[in-house]
This record gives structure tokens, C-alpha cells and sequence, in this order.
């Protein structure tokens, strides 16, 4: 690498450190404030801090496209703004060779996308979904807050997951084939032991012709497919899962008859994510090339954003529209990537 190639490479990722760094920031006192509303006896403000440090990684990860974007817009535009990318021109070093050296801060961060998208950040969202859930339901016992899960004709409400082989307030509903409920029960905490559920504390009621039979048991041991790595899945949202969680979570749907194409979507988003970033800054230094060459900071910085969020939400429209529509959810994510590498390309032809 050239002393040339190391500036460019030097500017561009510092103005990304630096313009990630904020708006993690910023994000992180926003959520902290907002879990002041959810405060209690239980879940106090240790706890709140606890629960916010645990999403740090998820929420660097949602921000790895917005922040890269913004962060290149800004470390080529001041180089352009001080004519530094003209002399560079003028001493023969070619658009095609400054863009190859701005790309190698851009795939480092796409590789730090994908460690954080597939090994730290579902384990830390994980957990602090659970520890939170926890502590909000006073020790584990049954509240409103939780995660739903069918299995045949059963329907499975667990209020939290502590360390996947432990969980709280499980609740089921059995029905029959005529959808008539036959049973209903509740259990306080479940272990996972050799291949089932030790649910404890359990209080069964099953429904009869003309009249309901309740009792309690001190344990019940409970077969299920929702194994204790399948369950570390259930209990984050599909955006927060890893790209291998991803795939056999939506295999394992799909076997129990449920669709599968929300899963489907974040995984292709999280897989593919590499060329959005690279779309993404494809067009934003096609910008800097032509139209914001000479304009403010604040400028470019407002057109990033801009941009951002507009191709977030092209991503997040078509996902469901695939369900509705019925193509692929491959589609839906390659669609948004395509037209902003052509846009890119097209504008920088345009700029020369």
C-alpha cells in the first residue's frame, strides 16, 4: 500500500469510526432513558444498564450500513472539499484506483458486520432479552412479556429463557383437531434434561365435555422439539439472529407447517448485507464525485442519512410484499442492492 493509498485509507475509516461511535451513542442514551419508564421493584436501574451494555453489539451491527455510508461521504467529501481528490487526479492517480482504496475500509467493516451479525450479537441480545425479561417478571414468575411458539396443535407462551436450558412461566394450550382447547397448564420454571423439559411447579387443567379437571404437579417431563438452541432463537426477533440461526430456525418452521418467510428475509438481509454496504457507498461516492463535491459537511451528512433510510425501508417494504405477492424473499432483499449499484455506476460515468 502506497503512502497515498494509506491516507485515503487513514481518512476514510477515522470519519466511519467516528461517525459510528456517535451514533451508537446517542442510540444508547436514547434506550436507556426509554427503560427508565420500565423501572420496578425487580428491574431496577443496575438492571437497565445491564440490559442496555448487553444490545451494544445488536445495535452496532443495525447501524455498520448507516455509519459506513455517512462516514465514507464524509472522509472523500472533506478530501474533496480541499481539492485534495483534484490534485490526485491531475497527478495522474485514477477514479478507478481511488475507488479501490476507499473500498478497503468499507469491506473491513463489512467483515466487522458479519462477526458481529453471526457470533456476538445474538448470544448479547440473547441475553439480555432474557435477563431483562426476568427481572421485569419478578423472578419468573407469569407477565404479559415473552415470546409465543406453535408445535403441532400446541401453542407455547414462554415468559423468558435464562441461558437456554432454563426457562420461565411456560404456558400451553392444546388443542384438538377441530380446534376445540383440551388442555391448558402452566409450569413456573423447566430445565432441559437429556433430550426433554423438566417442567416444574406445574398446574394442569383439561377440559372435558361438561365440566374442567385441575391439578398440580411437583414435576412433568416434557418432550418437545424446542430444543434449547432452537429456543435461544425464539426469544430474540429474526433481525437479531445469526445467519445460521437463521437458516435452521426457518428449516424447522417450515417441517411444523408454519411459514417461514419473515426468517427468510432477515437472512438474506443479514447474508447479503456485505453488498448492500457496498452499494450503498458506491452511490454515496458517486455524490461526492458529482453533485455534493463542493458542498458543506452537514450537507453530505444529511444526504447519507437520506439515503440510508430510504434503502432501509425499500428493504423493509418489499420483504413483506414478497409474502403478499409471492416472490422470493431473495428478490426482495437483491432488488434495493441492484438498483443502487446501477444508480452508483451511472452517476459516476456521469461524473467522469
Amino acid at each position: 500500500m502506497t503512502v497515498l493509498e494509506r491516507y485515503i485509507f487513514r481518512q476514510v475509516f477515522q470519519s466511519v469510526m467516528v461517525v459510528l461511535l456517535v451514533i451508537l451513542g446517542l442510540d444508547v442514551l436514547i434506550a436507556f432513558l426509554d427503560q427508565m419508564s420500565n423501572l420496578n421493584d425487580h428491574y431496577t436501574l443496575a438492571g437497565a444498564v445491564h440490559y442496555v451494555t448487553w444490545t451494544m453489539p445488536r445495535r452496532l451491527y443495525e447501524y455498520v450500513p448507516l455509519g459506513t455510508l455517512v462516514g465514507v461521504m464524509i472522509g472523500l467529501g472533506m478530501m474533496a472539499s480541499q481539492s485534495e481528490l483534484t490534485v490526485m487526479r491531475a497527478a495522474g492517480v485514477s477514479t478507478g484506483r481511488i475507488l479501490m482504496t476507499v473500498f478497503k475500509p468499507v469491506m473491513l467493516m463489512a467483515v466487522l458486520g458479519l462477526v458481529l451479525g453471526q457470533f456476538i450479537a445474538p448470544v448479547t441480545e440473547q441475553r439480555a432479552q432474557s435477563v431483562r425479561a426476568i427481572a421485569m417478571a419478578g423472578g419468573g414468575s407469569y407477565s404479559a412479556s415473552g415470546v409465543w411458539h406453535k408445535e403441532g396443535n400446541t401453542f407455547i407462551f414462554i415468559n423468558a429463557v435464562e441461558s437456554g436450558e432454563k426457562i420461565h412461566g411456560v404456558t400451553r394450550y392444546e388443542f384438538a383437531d377441530d380446534l376445540q382447547m383440551v388442555r391448558s397448564s402452566f409450569a413456573r420454571l423447566g430445565e432441559y434434561h437429556d433430550g426433554a423439559w423438566t417442567l416444574q411447579n406445574v398446574t394442569e387443567t383439561r377440559i372435558l365435555d361438561e365440566q374442567t379437571q385441575t391439578q398440580r404437579l411437583s414435576e412433568e417431563r416434557w418432550s418437545s422439539g424446542l430444543t434449547p438452541e432452537l429456543l435461544s432463537i425464539v426469544v430474540v426477533e429474526p433481525v437479531d439472529l445469526s445467519i445460521t440461526g437463521l437458516w435452521d430456525y426457518s428449516a424447522y418452521l417450515k417441517q411444523q407447517g408454519v411459514s417461514a418467510d419473515v426468517y427468510l428475509q432477515a437472512f438474506w438481509a443479514k447474508l447479503l448485507q456485505p453488498l448492500s454496504i457496498a452499494a450503498l457507498v458506491l452511490v454515496g461516492i458517486s455524490f461526492v464525485f458529482g453533485p455534493l463535491r463542493s458542498v458543506p459537511i452537514g450537507q453530505r451528512i444529511v444526504t447519507g442519512v437520506i439515503l440510508g433510510v430510504v434503502f432501509k425501508f425499500a428493504q423493509d417494504l418489499l420483504g413483506p410484499a414478497s409474502s403478499v405477492y409471492g416472490f422470493p424473499p431473495l428478490l426482495a432483499t437483491l432488488l434495493p442492492i441492484l438498483f443502487c449499484a446501477l444508480g452508483g455506476i451511472y452517476l459516476l460515468k456521469r461524473a467522469g
